[in-house]
């Protein structure tokens, strides 16, 4: 019986020509599994068509933006100066309004111790008369006027008005009203050597100026 050999029946036999081999590596690759040289290769994937475009919309997002905070920027710092100069000038209305109060409140006061200061000049005539009145008589008299002249200061002290008797201070014609000049031996021309009647002022403002005797 006729046998049939195959080409694995005969080692001799060459393999065909192009025929991979077992273990052999295939064609287009290294012995490692890396292409080989002139095998085509797989470049990085093209950019996506349009991406251009997309970041010049993003820039234009961006500034937008920036564009809007600038201007939130700008109307803040303009309400914070229409603060400051609504609070400036607040304060300016509060010290003015204060000036105005106490100018009035000073005025009436000025007002009612004018009213007064005739009868405290007959306080203080009749205390003079109580002191030179018989010593039997003086104590009660002079004590009971001496009282109530006393009181009358006081209630003018507390609403700040204050006498005062410039004996021999340099004559002042805003503060002082003279009655009489005359020599007076010892005495500096222009200083005050006598008082005819206390003056009072409050604060810088004189009520009624002293009435004095200057020495010329």
């Amino acid at each position: 019986m006729e046998s049939h050999e195959t080409q694995h029946d005969r080692p001799d036999v060459p393999a065909a020509e192009g025929a991979p081999q077992d273990g052999a590596p295939q064609a287009g690759t290294s012995p490692q599994g890396a292409p080989r040289e002139g095998a085509p290769r797989q470049d990085a994937p093209a950019a996506a068509p349009g991406a251009d475009e997309n970041d010049q919309k993003a820039a234009e997002v961006v500034e937008h933006d920036l564009e809007e905070l600038k201007a939130k920027a700008a109307e803040r710092d303009e309400f914070l100066a229409l603060a400051q100069r609504t609070q400036a000038d607040f304060e300016n209305f509060r010290k003015r309004a204060a000036r105005e109060m106490a100018l009035a409140e000073q005025r009436g006061v000025t007002k009612v111790v004018k009213e007064l200061l005739p009868a405290l000049d007959n306080l203080e005539r009749a205390l003079a008369a109580a002191e030179a009145a018989p010593s039997g008589e003086r104590h009660h008299l002079s004590e009971g006027i001496r009282l109530v002249h006393s009181e009358l200061i006081a209630a003018m002290g507390r609403v700040g008005v204050e006498g005062y008797s410039p004996k021999g201070e340099r004559f002042d014609p805003t503060v002082h009203e003279a009655m009489a000049q005359q020599p007076v031996e010892g005495a500096e021309s222009g200083t005050i050597v006598d008082v005819y009647q206390t003056g009072y002022r409050i604060a810088d403002s004189v009520i009624r100026p002293a009435r004095v005797v200057v020495a010329a």
